[in-house]
């Protein structure tokens, strides 16, 4: 029976779904207290079944059996797939169930961002709201407004559908090929990255992490986009030279800037990015819904059983 360990959190259904094709080991997350015992499981396992654990070199020669291993995610930054089609390892994410929540965060950011609904919310909180809200409270427009949107792919295309569509928006985006598809049916119009930058009113990063796409926001950019302009990233942390953000919401080289990832998550407990009323912080929490990572969990159990019955899985990275 094909053996596989799950280091993610697993519904009971799930667990009897796999049970009748696997002998399945559960982690409930990787720890110093189970360190251990999930390496001597790595020895047999064929398959690896769980999100964010560093897929790499070192971990494939310890796990000589591995032949699959599945994201219940649709990032994949933590696959090496140099590494993995080298070892005759399947890499295999689950992108699909999650594409209409993270638009909803991504989205949110971007109203919490420019109304300042965080910041505000901690002003009442601290009993400071005495009098009429005056100009220096106020926040600024969404609808109406331009949003650029870096990355064309499912998460990109929901945010320009609620931006054109619910907020009455102009949509720039730009990305390495133009999809004239999208661009038919939501009204979109392609730009070059500097273009977008200088012309939008928000910027929306959607991108995955690559080596192409690390630090692609850094100082040059930031120093393209508008002063009044607002930054939001759902995508990746280090898709930003965080420091350089800091810097241009420091400086107010931008307006501000709404955000669910970053570059060392956790966010360390001395990041300036705690002290800036200019910036909405998320704790990196785009399909963080109960019916969204059930259904991701869903997706990726179907392309393990896919793989398992000798079909090529949905998903899959390294052809």
């Amino acid at each position: 029976m094909f053996k596989l360990v799950a280091y993610s959190r697993l519904s009971d259904g799930l667990k009897q779904v796999l049970d009748q094709s696997c002998d399945v080991t559960v982690f409930n997350g990787i720890t110093k207290e189970n360190e251990r015992a999930f390496k001597e499981a790595l020895q047999n396992a064929e398959g690896l079944l769980g999100a964010g654990l560093p897929i790499t070199e070192s971990l494939l020669k310890h796990a000589p059996r591995l032949r699959y291993v599945g994201n219940v995610s649709a990032g994949y930054d933590n696959f090496d797939l140099e590494a993995m089609s080298a070892h005759g390892v399947m890499a295999v994410n689950a992108p699909n169930a999650l594409t209409d929540t993270t638009a909803d965060l991504i989205f949110g950011l971007v109203l919490s961002s420019a109304r300042r609904i965080t910041e505000l919310d901690r002003f009442v909180r601290a009993k400071k709201w005495q009098t009429g809200i005056k100009a220096d409270r106020f926040g600024v427009n969404v609808h109406h407004k331009t949003i650029g949107i870096i990355g064309m792919g499912r998460i990109g295309r929901a945010v320009a559908q609620r931006a054109a569509r619910g907020f009455d928006m102009e949509v720039l985006y730009t990305k390495r090929h133009r999809d004239v598809k999208a661009e038919q049916e939501l009204g979109i119009t392609y730009k070059s990255l500097t273009e977008l930058l200088q012309t939008s009113d928000f910027v929306c990063i959607t991108l995955p992490l690559t080596a192409e796409t690390h630090h692609f926001i850094d100082d040059k950019e930031l120093k393209m986009m508008k002063p009044s302009a607002i930054l939001v990233n759902g995508g990746r942390g280090p898709i930003i030279n965080e420091q350089a953000l800091i810097r241009a919401l420091q400086d107010k080289t931008i307006l501000g800037a709404g955000l669910d990832v970053y570059e060392q998550e956790p966010l360390s407990l001395d990041s300036p990015l705690l002290q800036l009323d200019n910036v909405v912080l998320a704790p990196h929490i785009g399909s963080a819904t109960e019916e969204t990572r059930t259904k991701m969990a869903e997706e990726a159990v179907h392309n393990l059983l896919q793989f398992i019955n000798g079909e090529q899985p949905n998903n899959l990275l390294n052809p």
